[in-house]
C-alpha cells in the first residue's frame, strides 16, 4: 500500500486502464533507470482541461528534443486526456499527469533499437489554490544547479526535488534560483517581477522551462495593457522588486509576498498581481461556461 493513494484509482498504461495497484512496469524500464522520459500536466477544471493544446504542443516539443516517437498523434494524446477524465476526473477539478519513456531494455546509455515506449496517465485531485490569493507566498533566494536543458520537460527532476526541499527545510513555499546572478525559476514554478508596472520575466531559453502560464501571462498583460518584457533579470533587481509573481498549473497566478525574510513592495499583493488575477480568473470562467 502507498501512503494516501486510493489502489482502485484507474490509470491508463501502455493501451489499458487498470487499477493503480495493478499497473506495473519493467525495472529495467529506462524512465527507472536513467530518468529516460518526459511528462506534462494538464489542469482541469470542472471536468474541461485548461490550455490542453499548448500542453500537449509542449509534450511534443520534449519528445522531439530527446528523439523519442511514440507514434501518438496530437489527436491521440487528447483522446487519452478526454478518456481518463471521462472514467476519473468528470466534472471536477482535477490535473491530468502525462508520463512517456523510451521504455524497458537491457541498461545500456545508448537508444536502444527498437525497444517500446511506455505510456502512462493518471488524474490526480486538484485544490485551487484560492487561500493563498491574499496570504501570498514565502521565498528565499537559492543557486540554480540543474542541468542545461531545462526547457526539456523531463522527468528527471533530482535538482527540482533538491531545490523543492530547500524551501521546506528554510519554511518557505519556494524558491527563486539563480544562475550567474540572473533569475532562472522556481523549483517548479515560473517567477515574475514587477518593477514600476511593468511585467518582467526571464527569456525563453534552455535555462528555464517555459511554463504554458509564460504564454498565459503574456496574453493578459496585454489585454490589460500591462507593459511586458522578456529580458535577463539580476539578483538585485529581484530584491528590489515591487512585486513578485509565480505561475504554474497547480499555482495558477500568486503572489510572493515575502522574500529573503523580508517584505515585497508594501507586503501585500499589488495591482499588476490583481490584474492577472483577474485575467486569470476570467479564462477559467470563460473555458467553464462552454
Amino acid at each position: 500500500m502507498i501512503p494516501n493513494v486510493d489502489p482502485d484509482t484507474i490509470v491508463y498504461l501502455n493501451g489499458d486502464y487498470v487499477r493503480i495497484a495493478d499497473a506495473k512496469i519493467s525495472v529495467l524500464d529506462r524512465g527507472f533507470i536513467f530518468g529516460d522520459g518526459i511528462y506534462d500536466v494538464v489542469p482541469v477544471y470542472q471536468g474541461k482541461p485548461f490550455r490542453i493544446e499548448e500542453h500537449l504542443a509542449r509534450l511534443e516539443r520534449s519528445l522531439k528534443l530527446i528523439q523519442l516517437d511514440t507514434s501518438f498523434t496530437r489527436q491521440d494524446w487528447e483522446q487519452l486526456v478526454l478518456d481518463m477524465l471521462a472514467r476519473v476526473g468528470r466534472g471536477r477539478d482535477c490535473l491530468v499527469y502525462l508520463h512517456v519513456t523510451r521504455g524497458a531494455a537491457k541498461r545500456d546509455h545508448p537508444f536502444p533499437e527498437g525497444s517500446t515506449p511506455t505510456i502512462f496517465c493518471m488524474v490526480n485531485p486538484f485544490e485551487r489554490p484560492t487561500e493563498a490569493r491574499e496570504k501570498g507566498l514565502t521565498a528565499v533566494a537559492t543557486q540554480d544547479l540543474r542541468w542545461l536543458m531545462c526547457h526539456i520537460k523531463s522527468i528527471s527532476l533530482l535538482g527540482n526535488v533538491l531545490a523543492r526541499q530547500q524551501a521546506v527545510e528554510a519554511g518557505v513555499d519556494e524558491v527563486i534560483q539563480f544562475r550567474d546572478g540572473f533569475l532562472t525559476e522556481g523549483s517548479s514554478t515560473n517567477i515574475w517581477v514587477v518593477k514600476d508596472g511593468v511585467l518582467l520575466a526571464p527569456p525563453r531559453n534552455h535555462l528555464i522551462l517555459e511554463g504554458v502560464r509564460y504564454r498565459l501571462l503574456e496574453e493578459l498583460a496585454a489585454s490589460a495593457n500591462i507593459p511586458f518584457e522578456a529580458r535577463p533579470i539580476s539578483e538585485a533587481e529581484v530584491a528590489d522588486a515591487d512585486e513578485l509573481l509565480i505561475t504554474s498549473a497547480t499555482k495558477e497566478v500568486l503572489p510572493i509576498l515575502q522574500y529573503n525574510g523580508k517584505a515585497v513592495g508594501n507586503g501585500q499583493p499589488g495591482p499588476i498581481y490583481q490584474a492577472l488575477r483577474a485575467g486569470y480568473d476570467e479564462r477559467i470562467a470563460q473555458l467553464e461556461g462552454h
